[in-house]
């Protein structure tokens, strides 16, 4: 029997070439015009390159989005990784974009987040440690204007900020439930007036946000000056360049806002860059990097986060709206063993046959390719294979998405590479091919707000109605009297289930929508509507990730995956 090797295993066993030889493959220069060196293996493509390149054609847009969540997984990155692949194998010039993981999760529960098995992005552990230290400029921005905010009251307060209604948190790219909530500037008249604040998580930073959907620097530094900070006694509200902040935070940045790029294990070139959370935020790698991709090469493979219901709703509505992008198609990942979860299975029982309880889960995968295709866009499914699937579960799975009139591909990526993704990459180039796509969005910019939420809760989540009490109809009013009527929409619940009850699964209809809470994201120019319970700082599990990374005896990475 073939020994089976970890991910970080493969990964370091990669053969990978020198950035340069990947940047040749898709026509950049190597010249210090055109990119930076990162090291051997990542390099930092200059925005003064990209802008010369404005004039060129765009490539296809690929979206790989997903099922709803289960403990089983989907990979919706390895898949996004196999199908760039894929396309690259049968001749095709394409590219990956990926969001860059988080610390927070990588120590946490998750682990990395750069693929899995013969379908990775390499150099894996630079990708999921500090990588090219995008992150802790984001975090050095962020905490900047937190620091502006309190020296301002300092020195009198000439703003006249209510201090009980100061809404910019602090951050850190790392899970810390303990300091959610806190209290600052204690010990004494020396270091300030006493009051609560709390920390985020770095990518739930409404500064992510920004530096994901800015086209350009200058564009970024208006975005962070329209960032509300607080708000006076009388409720009027006080910006980011209130504070003259947006100077020395957009030269914190002016690095980071440069595309990554790394490569795949099959040597193709990947773009990873930004990565804004997809419940709080819209859960896309950067607006810079997409664009940059489609002008790089003919097709650009990406993917949102979660199920199709959260992430390629966001991406659709909230991303393309914002940079006038345009997909091709989507590309739906599916797991046999997810969708046996969403027909009621236990996960320790997801190694049995179980055909039954398959067909009764392919409702929730229904479910997304009739919401994807209200978008207008053709919609192909990508069966992300594990070895206990058997035969009549694939065939059940199949002949089930042919009935929709969509083809489903067995993907064995994670085993074979591009090898076991030729088959969706011919079918997805020929959907590209076809132009069919004739993508709208759910709902118009001058929609009201709150009939923008209606539209996605009956829409996309099948709910009957939405639950919201006088002040939350108040808030909106309030927004859309103060000009922001014509932002998109951005809920932030459970990825776990269509309704906000994390143990419904499948696809339920006949619940409600209960809004919590709106926050306006006045920089990223999107409203966050959160229902439920949602966590800005996560916290660690009882066994952190963390536990089991620690460095060999060589000096290698060890527990990372």
């Amino acid at each position: 029997m073939n020994e089976i090797k970890s991910d970080i295993q493969i990964a370091r066993e990669a053969k990978m070439q020198p950035i340069t030889d990947v940047l040749a493959k898709i026509g950049v220069p190597d010249e210090s015009a055109a990119f930076g060196l990162m090291g051997r293996y990542i390099a930092k493509v200059n925005l003064e390159y990209l802008e010369k390149l404005r004039n060129k054609s765009d490539g296809k847009l690929i979206l790989v989005t997903a099922i709803t969540p289960t403990p089983a997984g989907e990979g919706k990155t390895t898949t996004s990784v196999g199908l760039n692949d894929g396309l690259n194998k049968i001749g095709k010039k394409s590219i990956v974009c990926l969001r860059e993981p988080s610390l927070g999760p990588s120590f946490g529960m998750k682990g990395g987040a750069a693929g899995g098995g013969y379908a990775q992005v390499v150099p894996m552990e630079q990708i999921n440690l500090h990588f090219t230290g995008d992150f802790h400029a984001i975090t050095s921005a962020h905490n900047l204007l937190s620091a502006l905010i309190d020296n301002h009251i300092y020195w009198g307060n000439e703003l006249n900020i209510d201090v009980r209604r100061i809404v910019w948190k602090r951050v850190m790219d790392m899970n810390d439930r303990a300091l959610r909530s806190i209290n600052i500037n204690l010990g004494g008249v020396a270091n300030g007036f006493p009051r609560e604040d709390g920390f985020d998580i770095t990518v739930a930073s409404e500064i992510m946000a920004i530096f994901c959907l800015a086209n350009n620097l200058e564009d970024l530094e208006k975005r962070i000056g329209n960032i509300t900070i607080a708000y006076t006694r009388d409720r009027k509200p006080v910006y980011a360049k209130d504070l003259k902040a947006q100077g020395p935070m957009t030269v914190l940045l002016k690095d980071a806002i440069r595309p990554n790029v790394t490569q795949t294990l099959e040597n193709n070139p990947a773009i990873i860059h930004g990565g804004p959370f997809a419940n709080i935020a819209h859960g896309c790698n950067s607006v810079i990097a997409t664009k940059a991709g489609l002008k790089l090469a003919d097709y650009v493979v990406t993917e949102a986060g979660f199920g199709a219901d959260l992430g390629a709703e966001k991406f659709l509505d909230i991303k393309c709206r914002k940079s006038d992008l345009k997909p091709s198609c989507v590309v739906i990942v599916a797991t046999i063993r997810a969708l046996k979860m969403h027909g009621g299975v236990a996960k320790d029982n997801l190694k049995d046959e179980n055909v039954d309880a398959l067909k009764k889960g392919l409702i929730n995968l229904q479910r997304h390719i009739e919401n994807t295709k209200k978008f207008g866009l053709p919609v192909a499914v990508a069966v992300n294979h594990f070895i206990k699937d058997t035969d009549k579960e694939v065939k059940a799975l199949t002949d089930f998405c042919e009935s929709l009139g969509v083809k489903a591909s067995l993907c064995t990526h994670w085993a074979n590479g591009s090898e076991g993704t030729k088959d969706l990459a011919t079918h997805v180039a020929s959907l590209c091919e076809k132009n069919e796509a004739k993508f709208k969005f759910l709902y118009e910019s001058k929609t009201p707000l709150f009939k923008k939420i209606e539209t996605i809760a009956k829409e996309i989540y099948r709910a009957d109605e939405v639950i919201a009490d006088t002040k939350i109809r108040d808030q909106l009013k309030s927004f859309e009297e103060s000009g922001y009527g014509d932002l998109p929409i951005c809920v932030a619940k459970t990825q776990y289930s269509f309704s906000t009850d994390p143990s419904l699964k499948g696809a339920p209809t006949g619940h409600a929508l209960p809004i919590r809470e709106i926050r306006l994201s006045s920089g990223a120019e999107f409203i966050v509507v959160v229902c439920g319970a949602i966590m800005t700082m996560p916290g660690l599990p009882r066994v952190p990730a963390a536990n089991s990374i620690r460095l060999g005896k060589k000096g290698e990475i060890e527990g990372l995956f």
